[in-house]
């Protein structure tokens, strides 16, 4: 087939190794001339790491040798009420998260994709999906036109613009988040932030994020910080300088003050904004839509890149059986949409029921009831499980059945 890929972030440039490793010619579409290696901290969890694992073990291997593993999910009143203390190793012995820049993850496939039989155009912004019999072509605002293509896929984040032309037909609905967090990557040289993802939350106003992020594009050991607000309030926050933050972030987490040092003007932080996207489906004949462009979701269980990574494998699995000089038959996408419907469903319903929660107007009345139910909840074995197991990427549902952690373990064969 011949496949266009729109967007070189995670789910762009993995589907692009797969599906040219299987033998399709595979062009990718990547609106900033440049791209370079930026962005916070992520975690890749056991699902997002298997799934790596298959799509591309070299990249994979340079990703976990600059990852920071985290063991364990801690979050915590300003009083050092515990609301969620739970560690991986409840779950099977050794099991680990892997703490990683995002531009470390992003360098390491994007070196893939240029050494990959792919075709790489960069600066082009692809704007446009135009019906071409049965196959699409692609335009760019200035209406040069690229393709046709077999297949296309959608893969340009969470503020798609191309989900205009397919939004009546996938009935797609976007909602904006208020809130969002400011964020800033501290050099962590005595890694203070251990092996451990910790959170502390005051109320639903105020939470601080906390995750060890391994080695930074340069080689330093580094550490994230998350600090959740109003987007409405960002620039009166700047305006009051960094002195009463600082004071904030001590006070719930006296040993980050090592890591605040780096920190000198308001404007390092850098503030990230929400949206939640939900289609019925992912995919019309010949257009697919993966990652952020179709499922965007706030990042309060911290599933993006692991969703995006395993829809990159699931897609090129169903698209095995496909012969490389036919297109794409409406089936093969509909597998796709069928195989990734509960896992992504249940993520995108949990996240959405857990981030007013964390961040909302709600305040120390709904705090106080989240404090209560969630300390709780740890408190009884089955609800505590499916908190690991949630937090690992591995849940399709409150009562079905998990993904096997035994593939997990032992990647099973690479694909073609």
């Amino acid at each position: 087939m011949d496949v266009g890929i729109i967007g070189c972030g995670t789910a762009g440039a993995a589907s692009a190794l797969a599906l040219s490793r299987a033998g399709h010619r595979v062009t990718v579409y990547e609106r900033v001339p440049a791209p370079a290696a930026i962005g916070a901290g992520l975690v890749l969890q056991p699902t997002g790491l298997w799934a790596l694992a298959r799509l591309d073990p070299a990249v994979h291997a340079e990703v976990a040798a600059a990852g920071a593993p985290i063991t364990a999910l801690r979050c915590e009143t300003p009083r050092r009420r515990t609301l969620v203390d739970v560690s991986y190793a409840e779950v099977a012995p050794g099991l680990c998260g892997l703490g990683i820049h995002r531009g470390v993850l992003f360098r390491a496939l994007f070196r893939a994709v240029q050494a990959a039989p792919v075709t790489l155009r960069l600066g082009v912004h692809i704007d446009t999906l135009v019906p071409d019999g049965a196959r699409h072509a692609l335009t760019t605002p200035d209406g040069e036109r690229h393709g046709p293509h077999d297949l296309v896929i959608v893969a340009d984040g969470a503020r798609s613009s191309l989900r205009d032309d397919t939004q009546r037909a996938l009935h797609t609905r976007i909602t904006e988040y208020a809130w969002g967090a400011l964020w800033f990557v501290a050099p962590d040289p005595d890694g203070v932030l251990g092996t451990r993802l910790h959170q502390i939350a005051d109320g639903t106003r105020r939470l601080l994020g906390l995750l060890p992020t391994g080695q930074d594009p340069d080689g330093a050991r580094v550490g994230s910080i998350f600090w959740s607000i109003r987007g409405d309030r960002v620039d009166a926050w700047r305006a009051a300088g960094l002195a009463p933050w600082k004071a904030d972030v001590v006070r719930y987490a006296p040993w980050t003050a090592p890591l605040l040092t780096s920190i000198e003007r308001p404007e390092q932080l850098i503030y990230t904004s929400y949206r939640h996207v939900s289609m019925p489906r992912w995919h019309l004949p010949g257009v697919v839509y993966l990652g952020d462009a179709a499922h965007a979701m706030s990042p309060q269980l911290g599933q993006g890149a692991n969703l995006a990574l395993f829809d990159a494998m699931v897609l090129a699995d169903c698209l095995a059986d496909v012969r490389p000089d036919a297109p794409p038959p409406l089936a093969a996408l509909a597998r796709y949409s069928a195989q990734r419907l509960r896992h992504l469903r249940y993520y995108q319903r949990m996240t959405r029921l857990l981030t007013p929660l964390f961040q909302s107007d709600g305040g120390r009345v709904l705090g106080a009831l989240r404090d209560l139910s969630m300390a709780l909840a740890c408190k009884i074995g089955p609800l505590r499980r499916m908190m690991v197991t949630t937090v690992l990427g591995i849940k399709r549902g409150v009562l079905r059945r998990s993904l096997p952690l035994g593939p997990l373990y032992d990647p099973p064969r690479l694909l073609p």
